[in-house]
C-alpha cells in the first residue's frame, strides 16, 4: 500500500512493505531487531497491523516531539487492542479523553512519593525471600526467579496480602494467565474462538475467569472490612473518589486491578532479567556497583544510588518495556513532514528511537555511564511512553527495579556461566504486556555475599 501527501507543494510518499503479514511475523518474532532495520532504511516508515490499519512510525526525537507535544485532545488510545483480552475493555491502558484523565487521576497516588517508597522493605523482602532457594553452586533461571520476585512485590503492593498460602493463589493464578495468552491471540483476533470448549482461547478464557472471581472475591471482602487500617492500593483506590464525590465501581475496580496486577509485574521482571544479564556479563559493571553498594544499610537508599540507577536506565533503553507507543489521531496531524488524518494511527518504534546514533553513541553497546554524563530529553528516550499517557506505574517500576537488583548484587555472587557467555545475546520476543527475552538466562551463585 503506498500513501501520497501534498505538504508545501513538496510530495511525500509512504509505503508500507509488501508481504505484509511477513512483516508482522518478524515484527513478532523479533520486534527490536526489526525496528531497527526499517528505521535504518527508512524515516518515518509504515507497516500495516490487524484491526489498526497502516502505522505511521518514526523513531526520531523530532518525530516523538511531533506526538507527544500535541494536545491530548488531537489522539486517543489505538483499539483494538492486543492486549485488551487480557487487561479488560476498561483499562487505563485502553481509555480516552475525560475518562481517562479522571482513572488516572485515581490511580497515580499509588505509586508516586512516600506512598512508592513505603514498599522499599518488600521489594528487598521479596529479593530475600527468592534467594533462599538459591544455594552455593546451584544455577539459576533468571526469568523465572525475577517473575517470582515481581510477582510477589505487586500482590502485596496491591492487596497487601501477607499470608504464603493466599498469595501463592494470587501469584498460581496470574501466572498460568499470562503464560495462556500466547501472542497470536493478541495480534489475530480470528484466533480467539473455542472448539467445543478446546483450543488456547478456551483455556485462556476459563484462567481469565478464575482470576476474575478471586479478584472479585478480593474487593468484596474489602468492602465489607473497610480500608482503614490497609496500606495497600486497593484500599487507596476502594477509598478514592471522584470530583462528584463517587468511587469506582467493582467492573472498573476489576480491570484495573488486573492491568495493574498484570502489567505491574511482567514488565519490571523482563526489566530485571535483562538487567542481570548484563551485569554479568559485561565487565567492571558488578565490581563497580558492590563498590557503590557498600555500606548501604536501608532499602530505600539503593534507589538514591547514581550508577546503580544509570544501570537500570541503560537496561531499559536497550530493552524498553514496550517496543511500540501507538495513537489513534482524533485531528490531523503532520509527523516529520508526512500528514495524516483523523483516524490514522501513528506511533514511535522504541527500539529504533533508543539506538539512533545521532543521539545514543556506540548504542548496541551496553554502557551506564552515558546516563552519568548526561541527561536525556524525554524525546529521545522514553521506556514508559511519553505525553499525558506515560505509565502510570514508571516510577514504581524504576524505584523497584533498583531496589531489587541492588539486594541480589549486594547478597549473591552471581556470575554468568562461560557457555552463556559465549552466545548471542537474546533476543526480544512479545509475550502478553511486555517483550521477554526469547530464552532462559542462567546465572549461577558462586557464594553468598550476605546471608538472604
Amino acid at each position: 500500500m503506498t500513501t501520497t501527501h501534498e505538504i508545501d507543494d513538496v510530495t511525500r510518499t509512504v509505503t508500507s512493505p509488501r508481504f505484509g503479514l511477513l512483516h508482522l511475523l518478524s515484527a513478532n518474532t523479533d520486534p527490536e531487531g526489526y525496528f531497527r532495520r526499517r528505521a535504518r532504511e527508512s524515516e518515518p516508515f509504515a507497516m500495516t497491523f490487524p484491526g489498526l490499519g497502516e502505522v505511521l512510525f518514526t523513531a526520531t526525537p523530532e518525530g516523538v516531539r511531533e506526538i507527544l507535544t500535541a494536545p491530548s485532545s488531537s489522539y486517543s488510545a489505538p483499539t483494538p487492542n492486543p492486549i485488551e483480552p487480557l487487561v479488560g475493555a476498561g483499562s487505563l491502558i485502553l481509555l480516552s479523553g475525560e475518562r481517562h484523565r479522571k482513572e488516572r487521576a485515581l490511580l497515580m497516588p499509588s505509586f508516586h512519593g512516600e506512598r512508592m517508597r513505603a514498599y522499599a522493605s518488600v521489594m528487598c523482602d521479596a529479593a530475600m525471600d527468592e534467594m533462599q532457594n538459591w544455594s552455593p553452586g546451584s544455577e539459576i533461571a533468571v526469568r523465572a526467579a525475577a517473575q517470582s520476585i515481581t510477582l510477589r512485590i505487586i500482590v502485596r503492593a496491591v492487596f497487601g496480602i501477607e499470608d504464603r498460602e493466599r498469595s501463592a493463589e494470587f501469584t498460581s493464578a496470574i501466572t498460568e494467565l499470562m503464560q495462556s495468552f500466547i501472542a497470536p491471540l493478541g495480534f489475530v483476533p480470528l484466533l480467539r474462538r473455542s472448539i467445543g470448549g478446546w483450543g488456547p482461547w478456551a483455556r485462556f478464557v476459563r484462567l481469565r475467569d478464575r482470576f476474575d472471581d478471586i479478584l472479585r472475591q478480593e474487593i468484596s471482602d474489602r468492602r465489607r472490612s473497610g480500608a482503614a487500617g490497609h496500606d495497600d492500593i486497593l484500599s487507596l483506590l476502594l477509598s478514592a473518589t471522584y470530583e462528584d464525590g463517587s468511587g469506582l465501581t467493582d467492573d472498573d475496580l476489576l480491570d484495573q486491578l488486573r492491568t495493574l496486577l498484570v502489567a505491574g509485574h511482567e514488565t519490571t521482571a523482563t526489566s530485571l532479567a535483562w538487567a542481570l544479564y548484563y551485569v554479568h556479563r559485561e565487565p567492571g559493571i558488578r565490581e563497580r556497583l558492590l563498590v557503590e553498594l557498600d555500606g548501604v544499610t536501608s532499602p530505600t537508599e539503593l534507589a538514591k544510588l547514581p550508577y546503580l540507577s544509570a544501570v537500570c536506565q541503560e537496561t531499559l533503553r536497550m530493552h524498553p518495556t514496550v517496543s511500540i507507543v501507538l495513537r489513534r489521531l482524533n485531528q490531523a496531524l503532520t509527523i516529520r513532514g508526512v500528514a495524516r488524518s483523523a483516524g490514522d494511527v501513528v506511533g514511535i518504534a522504541v527500539p529504533a528511537l533508543h539506538f539512533d546514533p545521532t543521539v545514543w553513541s556506540a548504542p548496541e553497546r551496553f554502557d551506564p555511564d552515558r546516563f552519568l554524563v548526561r541527561k536525556p530529553t524525554p524525546f529521545e528516550y522514553t521506556p514508559f511512553g511519553g505525553g499525558h499517557r506515560r505509565c502510570v506505574g514508571a516510577a514504581f517500576a524504576n524505584y523497584e527495579l533498583a531496589v531489587v537488583l541492588g539486594t541480589i548484587i549486594r547478597t549473591a555472587d552471581l556470575e554468568l556461566p562461560d557457555s552463556e557467555r559465549r552466545r548471542k545475546p537474546p533476543r526480544a520476543v512479545p509475550h502478553g504486556i511486555a517483550a521477554l527475552p526469547h530464552r532462559e538466562i542462567v546465572l549461577r551463585n558462586r557464594a553468598w555475599l550476605e546471608s538472604p
